[in-house]
């Protein structure tokens, strides 16, 4: 039958895999996404932004200022013309275009456009993607399905060839959220997307220093690499700069971590700390994956915006209502971003979508995205075997708490347990990005294990009644308390008052009780609370091994084990309990003021057939065991006297158990026995035990040889050795019996045919 702890145990480890299974399945993955890091970012609010990106709106209000088309497709490239050269001018440190220009507009503002770019040698440029099925043919010819591929379409030569880099921002246009973003398009050749190629030409301002970071810990790895920054820009080697970092980083994992360490030991470029940032972001983003989760800063508006009419305007020429912003050394990203949702052409859904149906501009979620680069903060999801140990442990904690402690306190417990999560989830997640399985331990785990353990409990509950029930009936009204709850769990098949069963008897007397007694005998009120405290000894250990007391006389204990038939486990367990009370007895006479007021007790074990059953007559019965395994516990008890010894058990009551360490004391005819039976002292606990110990049960071995075989010529030699025996280790009681009883069969031979067998006069 499994115990309380092993249920518990199972419980747990179901709601763990349970969590385990749904975290993989595909409605698992959709829960957190859309449902548990909404909540984490409602929870975290706002955050402030990086002051080092800006976000030009190409918007309505622009359009209707400066009297143009409200169709931002045909608006004249020379306004960006203007707009390039204005940013420049302000000290702009890259300007990005979240703009298509693959069609020629006109040929003279196209020129004025790309002229601009050139001069500015810091404008990057979208790409778009187009998908294309490519028909695939087997070797004979027979259609063999279709290849998709992406294909990138580059803005129009004149501008391709004036900007300093080129690249595709692709997110999703379906009814999702979008909360991630490619760094590298996989799908177009590993293509490192606007927010990579933005940041890089921003942190170009830190590239002599990183080729001097990569050429220290991986020397033959920079050889075609340019050492100047100038050479790049010049050249329009940006995007092949970029990817021949990141096949460098990509083929050699360990190379990030080297100039990480090298870059915190050299300390270089500690006293500017910004470019410190920007130059460990970026071997952080070339060793990252080919996607990350956007760490979204708010909803719309939130990173700084100004509309494109302002930035065409001279800075100092501003109305008192219209913002001044300071382009110098930022990233500044261009792109269709309304305020109004009816306006809005380039809208994504995202966790800040706003009820009135504004979502957050592509622009603005590039910007985002840089943003992240730059401060090396994206949302950072657990790796997959962190997140499963997170699963499997909480479904474990939460499992076991609600089986083993009552409903209503474990209820309270897990509920402090969801809210301990609950506050160390959000602030992992708003002080660094980390993201916590949310939605899964919080919302499916935890009910699941409180709904589990009610069932299981009522199922058990069910089962204890009908076993109750059919085994117990006819003596419901006459058991003790507790023993009906004991016995129903440990004898399933008895249906009267005297059936027959297997168990193990454990019998306990305190040494000169009477005296103990007649020292109180003016102060029973203190005897007796002296024998409350020691009865609640005793019965701790009997309760926590799973045993039944049975009575209680005097000074004595009877408690028993019983089940159907011979079960070592229970043979076990009596064996601990005996243990743990002869070590709680000590502790117990170690707290005692006065030598009065100790109780030293004797303890003894036998397990055989026992009768469970009512004794008694007409209106007063006692629900006990009978049986002659009563009887010879009680004498194997009284057997510790003569021998001096704390713990006796019979052959029978330690038959199968290897985890103690026992010395065999012989076999002993008790009093008002017929047959004999072999004793051992139940020393402790193999793992408890030490060397003197062992040495010592051993060599008793050896010397009680000559004894058992009765040798009587050899007595005086095992004298001696019982001597030596008792001079190595102290006195022992056992050696000193069988001492006296060699000098007095020496003296004196038995007359019977010797069979090693030592009667007992006494009880």
């Amino acid at each position: 039958m499994m115990s309380r702890l092993s249920k518990a145990v199972i419980l747990g480890f179901l709601t763990g895999i349970v969590g385990l299974g749904v975290s993989l399945l595909p409605f698992g993955v959709d829960l957190e996404e859309n449902v548990g890091l909404d909540l984490l970012f409602n929870l975290r609010g706002t955050s402030q932004p990086p002051s080092d990106v800006i976000v030009v709106s190409i918007d309505q209000k622009s359009a209707e200022h400066l009297n143009i088309s409200k169709d931002p497709r045909k608006w004249s490239r020379s306004l960006h013309a203007r707009l390039t050269e204005n940013l420049v001018k302000e000290g702009a440190m890259v300007v990005a275009f979240d703009l298509i220009f693959d069609e020629v507009k006109s040929p003279e503002d196209d020129h004025l456009f790309a002229e601009a770019i050139g001069k500015a040698r810091n404008v990057v440029l979208c790409e778009s993607l187009k998908s294309e099925k490519v028909p695939l043919t087997t070797k004979g010819g027979t259609p063999g399905g279709n290849l998709n591929i992406e294909r990138l379409v580059s803005p129009i030569p004149p501008l391709a060839q004036s900007a300093v880099a080129l690249a595709p921002f692709p997110l999703p246009k379906v009814p999702v959220k979008v909360s991630q973003y490619w760094t590298f398009k996989t799908e177009a050749g590993d293509t490192p997307t606007l927010p990579v190629v933005a940041f890089q030409v921003f942190g170009m301002q830190v590239y002599e220093e990183f080729i001097r970071l990569l050429k220290k810990v991986s020397p033959s790895k920079t050889e075609k690499l340019p050492d100047s920054n100038d050479t790049i820009i010049a050249t329009r080697g940006v995007e092949n700069i970029i990817r021949e970092i990141r096949d460098i980083f990509q083929n050699e994992p360990l190379i990030a971590e080297r100039m990480l360490k090298e870059l915190q030991n050299e300390r270089i470029l500690s006293g500017e700390p910004k470019k410190n940032q920007i130059l460990k972001s970026l071997i952080i983003m070339y060793q990252a994956p080919n996607s990350a989760h956007l760490n979204f800063y708010g909803p719309p508006g939130t990173i700084p915006t100004i509309p494109y009419y302002q930035v065409l305007e001279p800075q100092g020429k501003e109305t008192p209502k219209q913002k001044q912003f300071d382009f110098s050394g930022k990233a500044v990203f261009v792109g269709l971003s309304d305020r109004s949702p009816l306006d809005q052409k380039d809208g994504f859904n995202t966790v800040f979508s706003e009820k009135s149906g504004l979502d957050l501009s592509g622009v603005e979620i590039a910007a985002t995205a840089f943003a992240n680069l730059l401060e090396d903060r994206p949302v950072r999801p657990l790796s997959p075997w962190v997140s499963f140990a997170t699963l499997l442990l909480w479904g474990v904690l939460i499992g076991m708490v609600f089986y083993l402690l009552p409903t209503f306190v474990a209820a309270i417990s897990i509920l402090g347990l969801m809210v301990l999560y609950f506050i160390i989830t959000a602030y992992q997640f708003k002080a660094s990005g980390s993201w916590y399985p949310f939605v899964l331990p919080l919302l499916i785990q935890s009910p699941l294990a409180f709904f589990g353990a009610v069932v299981w409990k009522y199922i058990e509950v069910n089962q204890e009644r009908q076993k109750i029930s059919e085994a117990l009936q006819k003596i419901r009204n006459i058991l003790p308390d507790g023993v009906f709850d004991q016995l129903s769990r440990n004898i399933k098949n008895i249906k009267g008052t005297g059936q027959l069963g297997y168990g193990i008897c454990l019998y306990t007397d305190i040494e000169d009780f009477t005296t103990i007694a007649e020292s109180k005998k003016k102060n029973p009120e203190k005897l007796s609370t002296l024998m409350n405290k020691y009865w609640e000894v005793l019965f701790k250990p009997v309760k926590q091994y799973g045993g039944i007391i049975f009575a209680t006389a005097g000074d004595s204990m009877l408690a028993g084990w019983v089940t159907e038939k011979p079960d070592a486990s229970l043979r076990n367990q009596a064996c601990q309990a005996g243990l743990d009370i002869a070590r709680a007895v000590d502790q117990f006479n170690e707290s005692q003021s006065s030598d009065e007021d100790k109780l030293p007790t004797r303890i003894g074990l036998h397990s055989g057939d026992i009768l469970l059953g009512a004794i008694g007559a007409i209106d007063h019965y006692e629900y006990g065991p009978l049986g002659d395994i009563v009887n010879t516990v009680q004498r194997i008890e009284g057997l510790n006297k003569p021998l001096h010894t704390r713990i006796l058990v019979s052959e029978e009551g330690i038959d199968q158990l290897d985890g103690f360490l026992t010395r065999e004391l012989g076999r002993f005819l008790l009093k008002g026995k017929i047959e004999s039976i072999s004793i051992y002292e139940l020393v402790c606990r193999k793992e408890e035990s030490n060397d003197q110990q062992r040495i010592k049960c051993m060599t008793f071995g050896k010397v009680l040889d000559p004894f058992r075989k009765g040798y009587w010529k050899e007595a005086e030699e095992a004298i001696e050795k019982f001597q030596e025996s008792i001079k190595s280790y102290g006195e022992d009681g056992p050696s000193l019996f069988f001492s006296d009883l060699c000098k007095k069969y020496k003296e004196k031979p038995s007359r019977e045919p010797w069979d090693g067998v030592v009667p007992m006069e006494e009880k």
